[in-house]
C-alpha cells in the first residue's frame, strides 16, 4: 500500500486515486467534450407509410429530385455542442431511414435561437438568447425509375 496524504483543511488521511478512478474521470470529460445531433422525425398525415429502409442508401439532395417522387414526412436535426457536417448528414440519412425514405432534401439550414439562457440574481435578472443550427430535411421515396 501507498503513502497516506493527510488533508490539511480537515486532517483526514487520504490514500492516491487508483488507476480505475483516473481513468473513469478521463473517459468522463472526454464524453463531456462531445458533440452530437439527435433527430425528431414528423410523417405526413394520412401519408404513405413503409419499413424502414438502410441509412446507408439514403441520399442527401440540395434541391428537389427530378425523378418522380412522393414525399414521406419531415426531419428535424438538433445539435448539441458543436457537430460536424457529416454528423449533421448522419442524423439526416437515419432520420430518413426510419420513414423509409430513399433521399432526403435538405429545405431549410439556418441559424436561429432555439433557446434562452437567464442569468443574475431573481430581483435583476438578464436574459440572453442561445443560437444554434437547424437542419430541416423532407423525407422522399422515389415512386419511378
Amino acid at each position: 500500500m501507498g503513502p497516506r496524504r493527510v488533508n490539511p483543511v480537515s486532517g483526514a488521511d487520504r490514500s492516491p486515486r487508483s488507476p480505475a478512478r483516473t481513468i473513469l474521470l478521463a473517459v468522463s470529460l472526454l464524453l463531456a467534450g462531445c458533440s452530437f445531433v439527435t433527430t425528431r422525425i414528423q410523417p405526413y398525415l394520412g401519408g404513405p407509410t413503409f419499413p424502414p429502409s438502410d441509412p446507408t442508401k439514403v441520399e442527401i439532395l440540395r434541391a428537389q429530385p427530378t425523378r418522380p417522387h412522393e414525399r414521406l414526412g419531415e426531419v428535424f436535426a438538433e445539435p448539441s455542442g458543436d457537430p460536424t457536417v457529416a454528423q449533421y448528414e448522419q442524423a439526416l440519412r437515419e432520420g430518413a431511414a426510419r420513414m423509409g425514405a430513399d433521399a432526403v432534401v435538405v429545405v431549410y439550414d439556418r441559424m436561429q435561437v432555439v433557446g434562452t439562457m437567464v442569468t443574475g440574481p431573481w430581483w435583476a435578472p438578464a436574459a440572453s438568447p442561445i443560437v444554434g443550427r437547424v437542419v430541416v430535411g423532407l423525407a422522399i421515396r422515389y415512386t419511378g425509375p
